[in-house]
């Protein structure tokens, strides 16, 4: 079936650094060209030290030493030593890394588990990843085993809410056996052409946006359209809304597709913790879910709030503040 569906210090100094445990969020900072972490209180936890870092997930991260990357507790010590030439974070206990030029999977011990051997790989999510052998693709188990065969596809997106949307011939949702949940051939001569500058949506919260011609609509797990394509941009639900583009002004709608928010924003990101960062005026700011501004707009870029924290940029410098819109840690690099 699955064949036909083809951030200079301004906060605290390193006297003031501490350890965190393994339930402490830990933050990125950028110091003198190196990087480190701080806790939500803006002290330094771990020494910026690293030529690169990402976030943690499942307790570690991927962090840079010279031109190798490895894998760091939230004590700073390195546990999984720098030898990949390419690293993700964490998910379902396994992370993708790049050997010579192949990827395959470790454990949180470092221990190869699935051996390199794909041309491209994605994290597990619900079970399964996406892997690229040449030009196929398919879906693989924590064990390796192909559980979906590889084709020749052109889009191909990770399991959400149970489902998958693959695009060969024809596009259309899948399940975790590869079978074909639904596809869209009842809508192409009401709505017309399914575009694929969407890239591969996935269900969030029970509805995924897809895009018919140059209008954005919503489907459910039935495959089912529940709010018609009248958008000219769409994001995925979160916290029950999500963020629609009309003309060139970006709003909110609820998941009957009514405007909550209406399309004022020259800019916008989904919610998160209670807040959305949105643009005005070449400078972004922070609204609640009544569309009240809570952060007036005043930075070069934002980012979502994360553990009470939200990530800005002022030229070219990163900091973090609160939901007050207090730094924490003041912009460096």
């Amino acid at each position: 079936m699955f064949f036909m569906c083809l951030v200079v210090l301004t906060s605290v100094s390193y006297g003031q650094q501490k350890k965190a445990d393994e339930s402490t969020p830990l933050f990125s900072i950028e110091q003198n060209g190196k990087w480190g972490f701080i806790d939500k209180t803006g002290k330094i936890v771990i020494e910026p030290k690293f030529n690169g870092t990402w976030s943690f997930s499942e307790g570690l991260a991927h962090v840079k030493i010279d031109d190798k990357w490895g894998y760091i507790d939230k004590t700073g010590k390195i546990v999984i030593e720098p030898k990949f030439n390419g690293t993700w974070s964490f998910s379902e206990g396994l992370a993708h890394v790049k050997i010579d030029d192949k990827w395959g999977y470790i454990d949180k011990t470092g221990k190869v588990i699935i051996k390199p051997q794909f041309d491209s790989a994605y994290s597990f999510s619900e079970g399964l990843a996406r892997v690229k052998i040449d030009d196929k693709w398919g879906y693989i188990d924590k064990t390796g085993k192909v559980v979906i065969e590889l084709q020749k596809v052109y889009v191909v997106g990770s399991f959400s809410d149970g489902l998958a949307l693959v695009w060969g011939r024809k596009p259309c949702f899948i399940d975790k056996t590869g079978k074909i949940v639904f596809n869209f051939q009842e809508y192409l001569k009401a709505y017309g052409t399914l575009s694929m500058d969407i890239g591969a949506p996935s269900f969030s919260e029970g509805l995924a946006a897809v895009k018919f011609d140059d209008k954005y609509g919503y489907i459910d797990k039935t495959g089912k359209i529940v709010i018609e394509p009248q958008f000219n941009g769409t994001a995925r639900f979160s916290e029950g809304l999500a963020r629609v583009k009309i003309d060139d002004k970006h709003g909110y709608i609820d998941k009957t597709g009514k405007i909550v928010i209406e399309p004022q924003f020259d800019g916008a990101w989904s919610f998160s913790e209670g807040l959305a960062h949105v643009e005005i005026d070449d400078k972004w700011g922070f609204i609640d879910k009544t569309g009240k501004i809570v952060i007036e707009p005043q930075f070069d870029n934002a980012w979502d709030f994360s553990e009470g924290l939200a990530r800005v940029k002022i030229d070219d410098k990163h900091g973090y503040i609160d939901k007050t819109g207090k730094y924490v840690w003041e912009p460096t690099n």
